[in-house]
């Protein structure tokens, strides 16, 4: 059977996996990005792609009228906390505004589709008990734009499955890192440190923010994995954690990574690295999404970090 997909934010951090983990016979495969033009440079797997701002609902709605998606992966967003403070009103015309435009084209021109609204752990109240995993039934309370934009992204997702009875399954990502991610984002802003100062561009001293927080880490080979599964077998008008279970402390994270280079490196608190609000702890429990689908994590964090180091030193 031929079953049309659509990965929007196809050629970010996480949809070049996801279109990688996507790349079986039978399925066709569109892809979008925003801003740049789609040129492909990453891309280990056969599919389109086109240059598509979902703020335009003119340009969404013939996008999904000319394609009419069987699976459609909503991962467009703009995706850092740290940018959505800087960009707020962008922040929340893309997440907000653009669910909106995938959701009314569906809604018009594809629905019947199953579609994947890719939300996050940072819409979560904070939970500082130290073993106890957040689950989807616990209080939310976003503290950033971007937690807002996700948690206002859920809200109009469940509205739309209700009232117009679109088939949606929404999925609250743990932090996740691994090959190819954006240094905006923490560990792979070490990794790199790390492997500039091994090849001599930078002198052997890291500039890093908050290391007292705790997160719950996934490689995002396993995220991706947990998507694809959600749209196999998840219920719609549903919420799943994808997380590991487990929460590492920053601190953590850095030395597991330092213990991966020869090189003594001085470790240096940035001011400008710390948020003036964060979460103190983030573990979630992935326990719905493992009743549901059968998930579980299979890499392991010291797998996800090396792999997230070579990625670095392999680059120019």
């Amino acid at each position: 059977m031929t079953r049309r997909l659509l990965v929007t934010g196809a050629t970010g951090f996480v949809g070049l996996h996801l279109l990688k983990a996507l790349d079986q016979p039978g399925h066709r495969i569109l892809g979008t990005s925003f801003p740049h033009d789609p040129d492909g440079p990453e891309l280990r797997c056969e599919c389109r792609l086109c240059r598509l701002d979902i703020r335009s609902r003119d340009a969404v709605m013939d996008l999904v009228a000319d394609i009419r998606p069987d699976w459609v992966f909503h991962l467009a967003a703009v995706s850092s906390v740290k940018y959505s403070w800087k960009k707020r009103s962008e922040t929340l015309e893309t997440n907000l505004l653009g669910t909106l435009n995938v959701l009314e084209a569906i809604r018009s021109f594809a629905p019947d589709a199953r579609m994947l609204f890719v939300s996050s752990s940072n819409v979560y109240r904070e939970v500082s008990t130290p073993g106890q995993g957040m689950s989807e039934t616990d209080a939310v309370r976003p503290v950033s734009p971007y937690a807002f934009s996700k948690i206002s992204g859920e809200m109009l997702c469940g509205l739309y499955a209700d009232v117009e009875a679109l088939d949606v399954v929404i999925s609250r990502a743990f932090p996740h890192t691994g090959p190819g991610q954006s240094p905006d984002f923490v560990c792979s802003d070490w990794a790199r440190q790390i492997a500039r100062i091994e090849q001599g561009k930078q002198p052997p001293v890291m500039q890093v923010g908050n290391l007292e927080a705790f997160r719950d880490f996934c490689d995002v080979r396993d995220v991706v994995r947990a998507y694809v599964r959600l749209l196999e077998l998840g219920d719609s008008n549903q919420i799943y954690n994808v997380a590991s279970g487990a929460a590492v402390q920053l601190r953590e994270i850095l030395d597991r990574l330092l213990s991966l280079t020869p090189l003594e490196v001085d470790v240096q608190i940035d001011p400008n690295k710390l948020r003036s609000s964060d979460i103190a702890r983030l573990c979630g429990d992935f326990s719905k999404l493992n009743v549901a689908t059968g998930w579980k994590p299979a890499i392991p964090l010291e797998q996800t970090l090396a792999d997230l180091l070579e990625y670095w030193r392999e680059k120019p």
